[in-house]
């Protein structure tokens, strides 16, 4: 009896023993036989089984079980959302009750792919559900996010690796789009197939990148309606769409973003304290600062970013629809350096070429914004007052000259254009040569015409460094004629051939490609009007000379007169919806004649084929060298340096 009651004091010591710490019931100490220790044992574990996991957000779901793989991850190893603190907000609002929609509309290199895997990661440890990643196409960016991304997470992180059996695993029922987990599943679809997001019930829908979605998934429609009416059966049902914008016209991010509550990631100034987006138009190149907008100080890229941070919205009261905007300037991983090398390298092609490619890659993926195009060149007006007197034939900064040809029934027109530095150009003359097209000497005359001399004020001449002649008029045979005979005799005279689009309907370079595909086997150069087109409008639109901008003649006698400025102007860029995406046209206004725009591109088709040195040629200009005739055989002989334009023009 008095055994009995020593243990029975144990027991009473200890208070409970299923609560009891293991050092305690496992303890040297311990008395007690063998059964009794095994219940305490088996009631301890019981309470640790049945007691409820911690209540965690998306982000703290991360921040403990998250693991980063080494071939995704610059910085591999444990998750921390300190690193990127944008992302909290983001991820967390998924935990949020009365938000059922979270997008994001971002930059590049903001980690908008980590947000989505956590918000995985999460359904698949802690709040098991049905879901449903969509991503533009099926082949190849579902499959690659499964196999690039998820099934690394998955490898990586303890958590999931035990719950997502690996699809080699015979055992599993599991494929590359299709996974399941106790309590869930993830299916990974393309915008592209309907039989990818139909049948199964969804809880939560996943929609990345969506501004690359089709506009519909084959016939069935909208393939972000169809998904999103996957989760209908779901009260808590959540929509997590992101996307790095395109064309402002087209743009799905774009729309949603401003339906939501537009929330802007916003750093405090260093110096007077207020709150404030990043923006790039307060970015100052020369010495890469940032001016605040309330108390004008240029303030450095550290400084900002080891400020307090925090999200604005500017509709608070949508708090069903969460929207975010993100751009590269808040990024971690990009120094603010390397962004203005990269605008300085995309708006160099915009003004000096008329490319405005790598700007719009610029506006979308860098600041997260979707682009507008503005460009409409300049009004007949304007470009009318800008004339000037020419007092020679070549007016000084000429350093090239190129001439074009349009084929009519009944004429050539001919177009010759002087170009300088940063393909600043001049109207030199505007020429109708008529006569019959069938005939060998109409040809022959404009072969004069081309091999003329044309000469500055100081008497220095140059002669045409390359011309283009449209081939596709009603006179194709004798033009292929001709470009074999100019060939022959090493004339720098190409045939060019005029397109809109590739057969798959994007838009191509100006120059393209050259094809050979004639009865006479004479090169041809097919050339992307449209983008030359944008070429020419863009660089009319400029105001100020100096690289790109365009000169005309008022002197009568060169024909730059108001049908010719017309002409130019003759038609406009419009933006239409085909297949859900923004196609920019360009459509002839009516009542004007486009042979004056037609001519201005295959010009800037010619030196484009040049792709002249200009700092060579002023060399050669200033010494007063025609460095286009050919020199006498006995010199050709002589050993000395030499230098080329490009492709083949000696100097």
């Amino acid at each position: 009896m008095r055994t009995k009651k020593m243990r029975t004091k144990k027991v009473t010591v200890q208070e409970s023993p299923v609560l009891a710490p293991d050092s305690v019931v496992m303890g040297k100490k311990k008395k007690g036989g063998p059964v009794e220790y095994k219940t305490m044992k088996l009631f301890a574990n019981v309470a640790k089984v049945l007691s409820p996991p911690p209540v965690l957000t998306v982000s703290e779901w991360a921040d403990h079980y998250r693991r980063l793989s080494a071939e995704s991850a610059a910085e591999p190893g444990q998750w921390n959302t300190d690193r990127v603190p944008y992302q909290r907000a983001i991820m967390d609002a998924v935990n949020d009750p009365m938000c059922e929609h979270i997008i994001v509309m971002s930059s590049a290199q903001v980690g908008k792919t980590e947000i989505l895997l956590n918000i995985i990661g999460y359904y698949i440890d802690y709040d098991p559900a049905p879901i449903l990643v969509v991503q533009p196409t099926v082949k190849p960016m579902a499959e690659d996010f499964s196999k690039d991304r998820l099934a690394t997470m998955i490898r990586d992180t303890p958590v999931l690796s035990g719950k997502v059996h690996d699809v080699k695993s015979r055992a599993s029922g599991n494929t590359i789009l299709h996974k399941t987990f106790p309590g869930g599943h993830v299916t990974i679809g393309g915008a592209n197939s309907a039989s990818s997001l139909a049948s199964r019930p969804i809880r939560i829908v996943i929609m990345d990148e969506v501004d690359r979605y089709p506009a519909s998934a084959g016939t069935e429609g909208n393939p972000i309606k169809l998904a999103e009416k996957r989760t209908t059966a779901f009260w808590n049902r959540k929509k997590i769409k992101v996307s790095t914008p395109g064309m402002k016209a087209t743009s799905q991010i774009y729309k949603e973003y401003l339906s939501g509550t537009m929330e802007e990631w916003c750093v405090k100034c260093p110096c007077c304290g207020r709150f404030q987006p990043y923006e790039w138009r307060r970015i100052r190149l020369s010495d890469v600062t940032m001016r605040c907008m309330h108390c004008d100080e240029y303030i450095p890229e550290i400084d900002w970013k080891q400020s307090e941070h925090k999200y604005i919205a500017e509709h608070p009261e949508r708090h069903r629809r969460r929207s975010f905007h993100l751009n590269e300037l808040a990024s971690p991983w990009v120094h603010w350096q390397d962004i203005v090398y990269e605008w300085r390298d995309a708006n160099k092609d915009r003004k000096n070429y008329g490319d405005t490619k790598k700007l719009q890659t610029f506006i979308n993926t860098v600041l997260g914004e979707p682009w507008e195009e503005r460009g409409k060149g300049a009004d007949d007006d304007s470009l009318l007052a800008r004339r000037e007197r020419y007092m020679a034939e070549i007016p000084d900064g000429v350093l090239l000259l190129t001439a074009s040809v349009d084929v009519q029934d009944d004429r050539f027109e001919v177009e010759i254009v002087g170009w300088g530095h940063g393909y600043e150009s001049w109207g030199i003359k505007i020429e109708k040569l008529y006569g019959n097209l069938e005939l060998d000497e109409t040809w022959d005359n404009l072969e004069a015409y081309l091999d003329r001399e044309l000469f500055f004020s100081s008497g220095a001449g140059l002669l045409i460094a390359a011309t283009c002649i449209d081939t596709g008029g009603h006179y194709t045979t004798k033009c292929y004629q001709f470009l074999k005979k100019m060939e022959k005799k090493g004339k720098m005279i190409f045939g060019i051939k005029g397109m809109s689009r590739d057969k798959a309907g994007e838009g191509i370079p100006l120059l393209h490609m050259v094809s050979t595909n004639n009865q006479y086997k004479v090169k041809v150069f097919i050339l992307g009007v449209d983008s030359g087109k944008e070429i020419v409008v863009t660089r009319l639109a400029a105001v100020d000379e100096g690289p790109g901008y365009c000169h005309f003649p008022i002197n009568k006698e060169l024909g730059y007169d108001e049908t010719y400025i017309k002409g130019l102007n003759s038609e406009q860029r419009v933006t239409e919806v085909k297949d859900g995406r923004a196609v920019i046209k360009w459509k002839k206004k009516s009542g004007t004649r486009n042979e004056p725009l037609d001519l201005r591109v295959y010009n800037t088709a010619a030196v484009e084929i040049l792709r002249p040195d200009f700092d060579i040629l002023e060399k050669k200009v200033k010494a007063g060298i025609n460095y286009m005739k050919k020199r006498p055989a006995s010199a050709a002989k002589k050993k000395r340096k030499t230098g080329a334009v490009n492709r083949g023009i000696r100097l």
